[in-house]
């Protein structure tokens, strides 16, 4: 039913385009619920925040929860279960201090230095990704209200009905899908990977910055729009931002299943852009197109409109006379090797994110482009492919290996090294006018 939790969340915006305007805050369950709130969010109009919870569970029985804790030092006790499980009030007092110092470490991964958002009074939206058994979603409303939420709402893209028939927490519960049955929430996505920590930060200062663009009368004075690129007769949504119009454009070339809206790249080319790196995130495939697996390995297909991304580029005045960049993950990094060598000094750069760049094949050698090699260092076969590429490759490269990392860059801090190590390798090679930022390679 939906391509990604990005899609979910938009579509879930949709359903909740009454809340706009009334001082709703939006709070994403992390880490997978956060994904689907940004875009609740964007589409509200809304603040977004997380709401951190624990459960309680009964010593003998810990998957029965006999209360729930959040931030702020909000706490619920269920005292029905209390009495029929017996607890005694030291054992229920061990088990919330062991909690809290769990529940702490978490505060302390996803605030950073952000402020606990004041629930006072106000209409406070909880948003996951689904609900498998309720148990997480039941306490998060429940400290919400805690909180001092005056209305609390529930809002998932999937549920099983029988549980949504039960659910009190909630004034009310908005959902997308109620089957009979569930036996898992991923079974209703295309793509259901994992959310890192990394994106939960990310997305909740993107949220930040969007708000504030949104207060601000001056507003952004860079393009930030949507766009529409024709190639083989099908439209390719992209989303472009330029900070300046002088700003070299970095093309995105996403990986198997993923697209424009895909936190990790989103998450890079917000690095970029802080850099004053134009970034344009475009959909490769149609929504069509991507039913078909095998397109996703088409490189000559992938290759062709990265060409036709680059051609539509140099035709828009605000952006004619921009050099051009390609940042390739999965199997988008050989479409961008393979689209860089036929456009030749077209291309200034190219970074690959966890690629494969062996498939490009006999491209490869004929890339003129300088080129970076990014791969964790435990996804040893993708490593392995890449050393191979890069024996063929006649161009300025290096390979780099980000330490602890696996195929998704899902460990703590590893997407951001390999955002800062493409960021550097752009502002070092791409052509363009611009004051270096702070923190940016020389």
């Amino acid at each position: 039913m939906f391509a990604d939790r990005a899609d979910a969340g938009r579509q879930l915006g949709l359903r909740l385009e009454y809340l706009r305007g009334g001082g709703a805050v939006v709070l994403g369950v992390p880490r997978g619920g956060v994904p689907v709130a940004f875009e609740v969010a964007g589409a509200l109009g809304a603040p977004l925040d997380v709401i951190l919870v624990r459960k309680l569970g009964v010593p003998f029985q810990p998957e029965l929860a006999m209360g729930a804790i959040g931030e702020g030092g909000a706490s619920v006790l269920d005292k029905r279960v209390l009495s029929l499980t017996r607890v005694r009030q030291e054992d229920l007092k061990a088990v919330e201090e062991r909690e809290r110092r769990l529940l702490n470490d978490r505060v302390a991964r996803f605030r950073a230095g952000r402020t606990l958002m004041d629930l006072s009074g106000r209409t406070a939206v909880i948003v996951d990704d689904g609900i498998a058994t309720g148990s997480t979603a039941r306490v998060a409303c429940s400290i919400a209200r805690k909180l001092g939420a005056a209305r609390v709402i529930l809002a998932v893209p999937v549920a099983p009905a029988d549980i949504l028939g039960t659910f009190k927490e909630a004034d009310e519960v908005v959902c997308l899908a109620t089957p009979r049955q569930l036996t898992a929430v991923s079974q209703h996505y295309r793509d259901f990977s994992p959310t890192t920590d990394d994106e939960v930060a990310w997305l909740l200062d993107a949220s930040a910055e969007r708000v504030q663009r949104a207060s601000s009368a001056s507003g952004n004075p860079g393009l930030d729009q949507d766009v529409q690129i024709h190639s083989d007769g099908v439209r390719l949504q992209g989303h472009l931002a330029l900070p300046r119009p002088d700003a070299a454009v970095v093309v995105f070339a996403h990986g198997s299943g993923s697209g424009r809206h895909s936190p990790r790249n989103r998450f890079v080319a917000s690095m970029l852009q802080q850099a004053g790196l134009g970034t344009l995130l475009l959909d490769l495939l149609s929504p069509g197109e991507e039913l078909d697996r095998a397109n996703v390995f088409n490189i000559e297909l992938l290759a062709r409109r990265l060409t036709a991304a680059t051609g539509w580029l140099g035709s828009q005045p605000d952006t004619a006379s921009c050099s051009v960049g390609y940042f390739g993950a999965s199997t988008g990094a050989g479409a961008a090797l393979w689209a860089a060598a036929e456009q030749g000094e077209k291309i200034g750069a190219v970074v690959s994110r966890g690629g494969r760049p062996d498939l490009a094949g006999p491209w490869l050698a004929r890339v003129r482009a300088p080129t970076l090699l990014i791969v964790g260092s435990a996804d040893h076969q993708v490593l392995e492919l890449n050393r191979r590429a890069q024996a063929q490759m006649r161009c300025p490269n290096r390979l780099e290996l980000v330490q602890g990392a696996t195929h998704l860059f899902e460990e703590p801090g590893t997407l951001e090294q390999a955002a800062v190590l493409a960021r550097d390798w752009f502002v070092q090679y791409l052509p363009w006018e611009r004051d270096a930022p702070s923190g940016s390679a020389p």
